[in-house]
């Protein structure tokens, strides 16, 4: 039999390259709009390098594939994988942690920017005739003054701290993978998450979602953060419990907040956060740029190439 390449599920206009790749190797190669365990094992059944996006990739699928198959996320994260049943099949699982940085870190730059200058409820106020700057401003510090903290410290991290240090803000991190020699050399002191919650003036989130830090910002530790504290998310939307971030935002717990990531995307219509004030939501588009989407497909296909001449993907995951 033929070697097999499967694409389950694609949002990219085409997947041209996916497809060179493949059939420079003399392999078959096929796309699909899988989105059901059923029918994600149904088109990878014998597959030997699979493309997964979105669609849940499943003890069925990871039965299915041929023995030693390979399995190329489409992204940074992973989440869709059933990495249990992938380390049972004795799998090979890749992904593209780096295909994004640096837009991530400007739009996550971006947000926390416009939330420390108010721009939001400013501009709310002219469009509805005022011209009343303090009154929509206040609380602000200078950036000189302020405290700017991380929770988590990863590549993503790092690139939104490095854009930020022009501005004079004091840094901290919370990171238990990170020690004080590397956070003072990244320009920030390490310090503990209950001193990140109880000092930072905004906190950008930067972790993975883990057992330890899946609904890790809820009532009682967003209680802990100070009244005119922010909070801005581009890394997991489980980090957050989002009834309790939009029952904070109403009762002036803290400031305002920005999110790009959620719990369930697209947001539910009847989310809280919809109607939560002082909150910028954006569609998890702070991945998106022509360049980025072009990127990561490039370098899907170069983990094509790489699985079809028997080396391993070129970011793996640890099983």
């Amino acid at each position: 039999m033929s070697t097999r390449v499967v694409v389950t599920d694609y949002t990219f206009p085409d997947v041209a390259q996916e497809r060179a790749a493949a059939e420079s190797a003399n392999a078959t190669f096929s796309a699909h709009q899988a989105r059901t365990d059923e029918e994600v094992a149904e088109v990878v059944a014998g597959a030997d390098v699979v493309a997964v996006q979105f669609t849940p990739f499943g003890p069925l699928a990871c039965q299915a594939v041929a023995p030693g198959a390979t399995i190329i996320r489409y992204g940074v994260g992973y989440d869709n994988i059933d990495l249990e049943a992938a380390r049972a099949a004795d799998l090979k699982v890749g992904y593209v942690p780096d295909y994004c940085a640096d837009e991530v870190a400007d739009h996550t730059a971006a947000a926390a920017l416009t939330l420390l200058r108010k721009l939001i409820p400013l501009d709310s106020s002219v469009r509805a005739g005022e011209w009343a700057a303090v009154k929509h401003a206040r609380p602000l510090k200078p950036f000189s003054e302020t405290t700017f903290g991380f929770f988590g410290m990863g590549q993503i991290g790092q690139a939104v701290l490095s854009r930020l240090k022009s501005f004079g803000f004091r840094f901290i991190v919370a990171d238990p993978g990170l020690s004080a020699e590397q956070a003072r050399n990244l320009g920030a002191s390490l310090v503990s998450a209950d001193e990140l919650l109880a000092t930072a003036d905004i906190i950008s989130l930067h972790a993975p979602a883990t057992q330890q830090t899946t609904n890790y910002f809820n009532t009682e530790r967003l209680a802990r953060m100070q009244a005119h504290a922010m909070l801005v998310n581009s890394a997991r939307g489980q980090l957050i419990v989002e009834a309790d971030l939009a029952r904070a935002l109403s009762e002036g717990v803290i400031a305002a907040a920005a999110l790009d990531v959620f719990h369930a995307e697209p947001l539910d219509a009847e989310s809280p956060l919809r109607s939560a004030p002082n909150l910028l939501l954006t569609p998890h588009a702070a991945w998106y740029s022509e360049a980025a989407i072009d990127r990561l497909q490039k370098l899907v296909a170069l983990d094509i190439s790489r699985a079809l001449n028997g080396q391993a993907p070129r970011k793996p995951v640890a099983l």
